[in-house]
């Protein structure tokens, strides 16, 4: 039976998520032989956006393409990113029409087909996103054509409660409901009752002793005192390398998906 194997993982948070990514990754393929190796990628860069120069040392690293979310535009490199660069990085498809960049893209993997897509949830967000359910929907009636081999979806949203229902909705016709946004994984993998592998959140590649990759000292004191405070991004330590390893079948559903959860020293 033809499979494709893949491995994501949650948000790189700042250099040391880079450094421990880079660390990491030559043991998870050799234990996992992926054929495609997914990231979230929008806290790449030192915790807020993402730019050229750490999108290719991670690509340097092994990893294959790139999902994000709303923090992508931190950085004003981004827009050259998506319109002049054309990285392997896509950004949630439900922003309003006319945002620079492409929000699905169809990659070759070997011989299959595999298309990526990334959303992002309304829950709990001050802007004002399109209807990430219906995005999906028009998304997969325009690529209805296609002979697909897997669908992988990163839904980048806060509440576990929009993310799990999105993967529900959509239980049977995706390959796999991905959450990210949160940072902190989640432990109900799972394999819906359609064949749709599904977790409400990857978690990410950061620093472990921290709040969500940031350095505690500021953070405390933000909710000590109310105080606006700014974020730092610890530079070594331990890091928590967050993920998923998934296994995608012949007829586009998900066989196994499993987490990833290992520490790694920088």
């Amino acid at each position: 039976m033809s499979q494709t194997k893949i491995i994501f993982l949650g948000d790189i948070v700042g250099k040391i998520g880079r450094k421990a990514v880079k660390e990491a990754l030559p043991k998870l393929i050799k234990k996992y032989k992926p054929d495609l190796i997914i990231a979230n990628a929008e806290n790449i860069a030192h915790g807020s956006g993402v730019t050229n120069k750490t999108l290719k040392e991670m690509i340097a690293a092994g990893v294959d393409f790139f999902t994000s979310g709303n923090h992508i535009w931190k950085n004003p490199e981004a827009e050259e990113i998506f319109n002049t660069d054309k990285l392997p990085i896509i950004r949630p498809a439900n922003y309003p029409k006319g945002t620079p960049g492409d929000g699905y893209k169809i990659i070759e993997v070997g011989t299959k087909k595999i298309m990526i897509v990334n959303l992002i949830g309304r829950v709990f967000f001050r802007e004002d996103f399109d209807c990430p359910f219906r995005k999906l929907e028009e998304i997969l009636l325009e690529t209805n054509a296609e002979n697909l081999d897997g669908i992988i979806v990163d839904f980048h949203a806060e509440a576990t409660s929009e993310k799990i229902t999105l993967a529900n909705y959509f239980d049977g016709k995706i390959s796999l409901a991905l959450g990210t946004h949160t940072h902190t994984q989640t432990s109900d993998n799972q394999l819906l009752p359609k064949g749709t592998g599904a977790i409400t959140d990857a978690g990410m590649c950061g620093a472990k002793h921290s709040s969500l990759g940031v350095d505690l000292k500021n953070v405390i004191k933000g909710f000590l005192t109310q105080m606006p405070s700014s974020f730092e991004i610890p530079t070594s330590g331990i890091c928590q390398i967050n993920g998923i390893f998934a296994i995608i079948k012949a007829n586009m559903l998900t066989q196994k998906i499993e987490r990833i959860n290992i520490d790694v020293e920088v």
